[in-house]
């Protein structure tokens, strides 16, 4: 297994949605993991201000550099914590965007921890989390880089959960998926969560094969609305479908990434290098998820 990188993919193992609540959010209910691959952000003090270079496969398409939830977390870090010294970032984009990865809260948290530890601070200190969690609802879970069961709309965080490590391929079939419009899919097709809410960290068992029947019997409670959204959501999950060692597919957060699980990582590396070889336009990695 590789070593964790700077800003990982951030997945969700499964993802329990609610009905609206009266403000306008969903409530959740998801067990998020994280992978063994991910964007790097480097920082370099020095300057009045913070600053960024956005550089990698999929720069372009996270926006524009000044929009960057990098600069909203650091400056947001900055306004809580007196003498923070401010500087440049440097990202390397290697997730793609728009795919439920999580790429750019787990870019936030990278950028805060990396302050925190220029300022003597934990990722758990108070101030830190204040920061993550006006930056957005995921960027506290990715602090840590630690599997954890998360609720309310994703700010209600367990204390980190032992999971299994678990071999995986991830697949984003070159088709970004709009997290407003899957909610307003999900909304409009009135569609109700599979599974009561109601999960503790001691429910998740810590044996491999009794964990993947757990996870078997959740879902995502997003999924059919992804497929109206993004149509290659489906194609995707059709595509590790016709795999015979496959364990489990699974679509993460709002889509349109998919993943499926493998016995192996030597056996989730085949089956990446074959979908590769099928779709080449597609972003295919195996990776181990922890």
């Amino acid at each position: 297994m590789n070593s964790t990188p700077v800003a990982p993919a951030k997945i969700n193992l499964f993802l329990h949605v609610g009905s609206t609540r009266a403000d306008g959010y969903h409530p959740i209910e998801s067990l998020v993991a994280f992978a063994d691959t991910g964007d790097d952000l480097q920082f370099t003090p020095g300057g009045d201000a913070f600053s960024i270079r956005v550089t990698g496969a999929y720069a372009e398409a996270s926006g524009k550099p000044e929009d960057n939830l990098v600069l909203k977390a650091a400056n947001l870090f900055a306004q809580n914590i007196p003498g923070v010294s401010r500087g440049a970032f440097s990202l390397t984009k290697n997730l793609p965007a728009g795919a439920g990865l999580g790429g750019g809260s787990s870019d936030a948290a990278a950028a805060l921890r990396i302050l925190a530890e220029h300022k003597g601070l934990s990722a758990s200190d108070p101030a830190v989390l204040a920061a993550a969690h006006e930056t957005g609802a995921d960027v506290a879970v990715c602090l840590e880089r630690k599997a954890r069961l998360i609720s309310g709309i994703g700010e209600i965080l367990s204390e980190p959960i032992s999971i299994p490590p678990l071999s995986a391929v991830l697949v984003w079939p070159n088709s970004s998926a709009s997290t407003p419009a899957v909610y307003r899919a999900f909304d409009a097709a009135e569609i109700k969560h599979s599974t009561p809410f109601g999960l503790r960290p001691k429910d998740f068992p810590r044996e491999r094969v009794a964990f993947l029947e757990f996870l078997k019997r959740q879902n995502n409670d997003l999924t059919r609305a992804a497929w109206q959204v993004t149509p290659n959501v489906a194609e995707a999950e059709a595509v590790l479908r016709a795999v015979d060692r496959t364990q489990l597919i699974r679509m993460s957060g709002s889509g349109s990434a998919v993943f499926a699980l493998y016995e192996s990582i030597e056996i989730a590396e085949a089956e990446a290098a074959a979908v590769r070889a099928r779709y080449p336009d597609w972003w295919v990695v195996a990776v181990t998820l922890s």
